[in-house]
């Protein structure tokens, strides 16, 4: 599928969580009504950025961002995202770097936070993000079962690094969760990762008496036929962008994923970019968001 490409206005808005910024175009568009039309468009992409390596292991944020620039999406789930986290990634700030450099919002919601390499130096962090080109209205960081990667003798527990937003857009309210489940080949851990996935988002549609639109970005680790997934195909639509993600240098598997709610928002069209900015390939999805 090959997805339509649009020009947007967009100023920039730095920051380390959630930037307050609102484009003037946002801004307008929240003091007008909601419209008449039945559906509003949102285009969104998920991308696992490799902590800002290429798929020649160099780190290169200027590629990364220009290959996200390319995408020209509202909306985009990031993971392997380091802020302070190392020497591999230059002790950078890469959640904020990329939202001040794309005129995008962010909020990131870290996997690990430990203490600064050196006296006086931030903390380092890694996780996943969202940037966002709408208003985000809320955050938060869910806890989700994980199986640390920095404990010698790791065991199932909860742990954050499961990150929901909500977004303005075009006055409707998304809830946008960013993930990244577990690489292990047994899947134990991602089956309860997909089981955690699915309480918090019933809780959200259960909170809210209206119909709630709920878009999950992220890496899963596993394919779609996988059966450790099975459960969220029920409340979710995987939006098939008809092809491999994984690895970005001639990919065999499809791990990465946009996925919508079922009878709040349709697909339009959806599609992986061919990029080697990352060990994946982003996915970009054209969305209906319904009133």
């Amino acid at each position: 599928m090959s997805l339509r490409r649009r020009t947007v206005e967009v100023l920039v808005a730095a920051g380390l969580s959630v930037t307050a910024l609102v484009p003037p175009a946002a801004a307008a568009d929240q003091g007008r009504g909601h419209g008449h039309g039945q559906t509003v468009p949102l285009r969104v992409a998920t991308y696992n950025i490799h902590a800002g390596a290429g798929m020649d292991n160099v780190f290169d944020l200027d590629r990364q961002t220009a290959e996200l620039r390319s995408l020209d999406a509202d909306v985009i789930g990031l993971q392997e995202v380091d802020v302070h986290w190392g020497d591999r990634s230059q002790w950078r700030d890469l959640a904020g770097e990329l939202a001040e450099r794309l005129g995008m919002r962010v909020s990131f919601a870290p996997i690990y936070r430990l203490d600064p390499a050196t006296p006086g130096a931030p903390e380092r962090e890694f996780g996943v993000a969202v940037l966002s080109r709408y208003p985000i209205v809320s955050a938060e960081n869910h806890d989700i079962t994980r199986l640390s990667t920095q404990d010698p003798n790791p065991v199932p527990a909860p742990a954050p690094g499961f990150g929901e937003v909500v977004v303005r857009v075009k006055g409707l309210p998304v809830h946008v969760y960013a993930t990244h489940l577990d690489y292990r080949g047994d899947p134990s851990v991602r089956i309860a990762q997909v089981a955690d996935t699915r309480r918090i988002m019933a809780e959200d549609r259960e909170s809210e008496r209206r119909p709630v639109r709920q878009v999950l970005l992220g890496d899963f680790n596993a394919a779609p036929t996988a059966p450790e997934l099975a459960p969220l195909w029920r409340e979710l639509d995987d939006v098939e962008p008809g092809g491999p993600t994984y690895p970005a240098q001639d990919p065999v598997r499809r791990i990465d994923y946009v996925a919508v709610s079922k009878n709040t928002v349709r697909v339009r069209d959806a599609a992986v970019a061919e990029t080697l900015a990352s060990d994946h390939r982003p996915v970009v999805a054209d969305l209906l968001l319904r009133r």
